[in-house]
């Protein structure tokens, strides 16, 4: 049998070494429909928990299949604790934000509704199979939760003081570097470390009271992310990776 893998599943099974892993329908379809897999084919496997595994298809089926774990190639790599909170805008846009989420290193993505949020609504499901598909593809051995979605202002009530917040507030835009305010913001000095989460306005951007109370709010720090006013999903990616660099795991 084959030691060469190119295709990644997640799947939600314990994986382990002789571990027997079924496939459901779509997995299966996708398997040995799509991609014409056969008994002996080589896949790895993740589960968000026990890291990487070498499988090999003992059973192919049209509707069905089972796949059995031989040896871990990789051991769970575990994101830094970071949030992406944003407001979600059009549909193949807000696609795009949580498929770059799970790629950059984002540990939990949460859609806020704003003043300014046009979607009253996500499928959840479905950003959450986009965040699966990313991890699949770019070799991450961890999914991050995306969440359903919520109001802001309901999130902050219950904000856990221990995490602090990168405030990505347009109204900085023009400032002479990007993430200027995050050491000195009004004289406030955020920690260098643990509990993050990035925040990131919708299309119309943030209203006058919401970024009143994000200013006032203990735990925001406001940046600027440069001289330029960016779209939401580019903001994403730029605040996602210049927070990696500075704090995360890039560094």
């Amino acid at each position: 049998m084959s030691s060469t893998a190119k295709i990644r599943l997640y799947v939600d099974h314990p994986l382990a070494e002789g571990q027997c892993v079924p496939l459901d329908r779509d997995q299966a379809h996708y398997l040995f429909g799509v991609m014409r897999q056969s008994e002996g084919a080589a896949v790895l496997l993740f589960n968000g928990r026990d890291g990487e595994w070498l499988a090999h298809v003992t059973q192919a089926g049209k509707r069905a299949g089972e796949l059995t774990c031989e040896a871990r190639t990789r051991p769970l790599q575990m994101p830094p604790d970071l949030w992406l909170m944003f407001a979600p805008i059009k549909k193949a846009r807000t696609d795009f934000i949580v498929e770059k989420a799970a790629e950059m290193g984002a540990a939990r993505i949460l859609p806020v509704q704003t003043d300014f949020t046009n979607a009253e609504r996500i499928r959840q499901d479905r950003l959450q199979a986009h965040a699966v598909e990313a991890a699949e593809q770019c070799g991450g051995t961890f999914v991050p939760e995306v969440c359903d979605l919520q109001r802001l202002d309901r999130v902050l009530d219950g904000w856990d003081g221990e995490r602090q917040i990168l405030f990505c507030d347009e109204g900085l835009a023009g400032a002479s570097s990007a993430l200027s305010g995050l050491f000195c913001d009004e004289g406030r000095s955020a920690p260098e470390s643990g509990r993050w989460a990035i925040l990131i306005g919708p299309e119309g951007g943030f209203s006058d009271a919401e970024r009143a109370r994000l200013r006032e709010f203990p735990h925001a720090n406001a940046v600027s992310l440069g001289p330029r006013i960016l779209r939401a999903d580019t903001a994403a990616v730029a605040a996602l990776a210049l927070w990696q660099m500075a704090l995360g795991d890039w560094r």
